[in-house]
């Protein structure tokens, strides 16, 4: 993480309060990174951390599609690890909103990008998240 970058330090104290239990001041820092953004690339990750914060199902929606167009203005490299997370917000988010169509579609997304995941913990994560997500939304509607 460049943390030159004002955005970027301030979403790691962001997290850093979230590791804490200080969620409020999570979000607050979140919104000043959001705030402070100054190109695309802040945008995206600010966007996603701030869906990180929120309760409602919309605004989880919400943020991180703020985050996947910001991603998309990218276009390159420093955000090709972010799209299998981001579909699998966005996928959860339509889920509880009881969007099965769209959410699969979102699952199915994030799965076309897991090439760029780390082989790590996290990149596992996202792929065990990626497959229960296909897992409960695949042949819905024929039940």
């Amino acid at each position: 993480m460049d943390l030159d970058n004002p955005v970027l330090r301030l979403c790691q104290d962001g997290m850093r309060a979230e590791a804490q239990g200080r969620r409020s001041d999570a979000l607050a820092l979140y919104e000043q990174a959001w705030t402070a953004s100054v190109d695309d690339y802040d945008a995206c990750v600010a966007a996603h951390y701030l869906a990180r914060q929120q309760d409602d199902p919309r605004e989880i929606l919400r943020w991180n599609t703020e985050a996947l167009d910001r991603a998309d203005r990218v276009g390159d490299e420093r955000v090709a690890a972010f799209y299998p997370s981001l579909y699998v917000s966005v996928g959860l988010a339509r889920e509880q909103l009881g969007e099965p169509e769209p959410a699969r579609r979102a699952f199915e997304q994030a799965r076309e990008h897991v090439g760029a995941l780390p082989e790590d913990g996290y990149g596992e994560m996202l792929r065990t998240a990626i497959d229960d997500g296909l897992r409960r939304l695949v042949g819905r509607d024929e039940r």
